[in-house]
């Protein structure tokens, strides 16, 4: 009986927990393809076919895995639907990924990786918008909602405002060899700001698709099938604007290297992957738990990067990201009360509605004569028996 209990317990842990290990999980996944992509980028590979080619894979794996698993609880795909998985494949896999590529090679794989650390704010305040979040000031789990989101933004700004010396977290880093392509003074300054305005849009389109996606889960609650939709359409969508943007049609040729890599990378594990954990996740706790974790991709970058790449870790990026894990240690923290608090108030509500009510009725016309004031439940006696006390 003991072991029984023990399991038991052991298994409801781990139950609340697969959120968490879920979200932690994807960030090594993210942190893996910020540094193949840059490498594949310095070896020309276009972000622009890079999109097309991530999500073609993405939709050839995980579109067998969708049609067969989810055939019997797959809803009908309305009109609604269908436009909003359009919106969705414009949000994320274009509009998103191809103003952080772009951003990513102005600044840093590890720059990149600090900005997204504004997501859970931005996040947040369309959540607060389009009212999928709830923001009471005499609760301290919404007060910590709100300080939190205004801590992760102060520190957004003064990452991105104060770039600040060099720090080398690794001595024995190749980062010297790098210093000569990031001191060349103004062009590298104004590719730096550009770089930076289009990572913050990045940001804006990716909260977006996070809201748009929360949504859509409750027309279309079929999480694998709507993966393989959303990264369907943005091979349809990234292609034309593929081929817009690149009129070089030997840009489009593959081999076995790092290009291979980072498309079968990328499209694996942080389109199709991804975009699965962040359905189930999103759709039983929001759009802010989603993207809470994003601070540990940027410490794993940071390591990554120097190691691999030589990239150089600035005064300013490690200050703000420090200020940013503070601020979303207290989101993190008014979300986990705020789940903690509307369980806590099902369950109750659940249990009362369990209790059946108690009807005090008098059974004189049952017992011979002999009257008094029972307590009798509705299921008991036919209701015709029961007279109404006068």
């Amino acid at each position: 009986m003991g072991d029984q209990t023990f399991w038991g317990n052991t298994s409801s842990a781990f139950t609340k927990k697969k959120p968490y290990l879920a979200m932690v999980s994807l960030q090594f996944g993210y942190a893996g393809m910020y540094i193949i992509t840059m490498i594949s980028f310095k070896r020309g590979f276009s972000h622009w076919i890079l999109v097309v080619y991530r999500h073609a894979v993405a939709t050839l794996v995980f579109t067998p895995f969708a049609f067969f698993l989810e055939r019997k609880v797959r809803p009908k795909l309305t009109l609604s639907v269908f436009l909003k998985i359009m919106l969705l494949g414009f949000l994320e896999p274009v509009l998103d990924q191809n103003l952080y590529y772009v951003g990513m090679k102005y600044t840093s794989a590890t720059f990149t990786a600090a900005t997204v650390n504004i997501l859970p704010a931005i996040t947040f305040i369309m959540a607060v918008i389009f009212r999928l979040e709830n923001v009471n000031l005499k609760q301290i789990h919404s007060l910590a909602k709100v300080i939190g989101t205004g801590i992760t933004l102060l520190g957004a700004m003064f990452m991105t405002f104060y770039k600040g010396p060099v720090v080398d977290i690794l001595p024995h880093s190749l980062g010297g060899s790098h210093g000569g392509t990031t001191s060349s003074g103004g062009s590298d300054d104004q590719h730096w700001v550009v770089g930076t305005i289009l990572l913050l849009s990045c940001i804006v389109g990716w909260s977006g698709f996070f809201i748009v996606q929360n949504k859509t889960l409750k027309e279309y609650p079929a999480e694998m099938s709507l993966t393989a939709l959303v990264c369907f359409m943005g091979v349809m969508e990234g292609g034309i604007v593929a081929l817009i943007m690149e009129h070089n049609m030997s840009a489009w040729a593959i081999g076995f290297d790092s290009r291979l890599l980072a498309a079968v990378y990328s499209g694996i594990v942080c389109s199709g992957i991804a975009y699965y954990l962040q359905s189930v996740v999103n759709k039983a706790r929001g759009p802010v738990f989603v993207t809470a974790f994003s601070p540990l991709s940027m410490i794993i970058t940071a390591v990554l990067g120097a190691m691999v790449l030589a990239e150089q870790i600035h005064l300013g990026s490690l200050i703000g990201a420090i200020i940013i894990v503070f601020g979303l240690y207290s989101v993190v923290w008014g979300k986990s009360k705020e789940k903690s608090n509307s369980d806590k108030l099902m369950y109750e509500e659940n249990r009362s509605h369990d209790e059946l009510p108690v009807v005090y009725k008098k059974t004189s016309d049952i017992l011979d004569n002999d009257t008094t004031d029972t307590a009798v439940k509705p299921d008991v006696l036919d209701k015709n028996f029961l007279k109404q006390e006068p």
